[in-house]
């Protein structure tokens, strides 16, 4: 995105809005809907060092649940602030390129970052069928712990 108008005055800014298509945005099996783009809303600002970013991104993100194994789909809304400088540091701020920026590192990592790790599908969702697949955690009256934890049982804590 050209910022030549921006670049050496400090204080200007412009709005940028616009849908984006960003084809691989996923995390295990989590991630934005394929028929699906990504809203972006900033204001580009200048200051001393460089640029500003500030704004939000909206998109869909679609998984199955960490349960029961449904569809589970949901809404990405992410404020991102960022800084593009000329000279960036590693980790910490974007670099302005030929008085271009380019947005699109700066939204993959905030649909990124804002992905759901295991979603469910509800609050109450016990899975496919708890009584037939009991957690591993729960013993039933006749089964015996395994030997190999028994040393477990002698751990004291303050």
């Amino acid at each position: 995105m050209p910022v030549a108008e921006l670049v050496g005055r400090p204080g200007a800014s412009r709005s940028v809005r616009g849908t984006y298509e960003l084809p691989g945005l996923e995390l295990a099996t989590t991630g934005t809907r394929a028929d699906d783009a990504v809203e972006v809303d900033v204001e580009i600002s200048t200051i001393v060092q460089g640029l500003t970013i500030d704004g939000s991104v909206r998109g869909r993100w679609r998984a199955d649940c960490r349960r029961c194994l449904e569809a589970v789909d949901g809404v990405i809304d992410v404020v991102v602030a960022e800084i593009f400088e000329d000279e960036p540091t590693e980790g910490e701020t974007w670099p302005i390129e030929a008085e271009h920026v380019d947005l699109e590192p700066v939204v993959r990592e905030a649909v990124m970052l804002a992905l759901p790790l295991s979603p469910l599908c509800g609050p109450q969702c016990a899975g496919p069928e708890p009584d037939r697949f009991p957690t591993a955690g729960r013993l039933d009256e006749e089964q015996e712990p395994d030997p190999r934890w028994a040393a477990l049982d002698d751990l004291e804590f303050d």
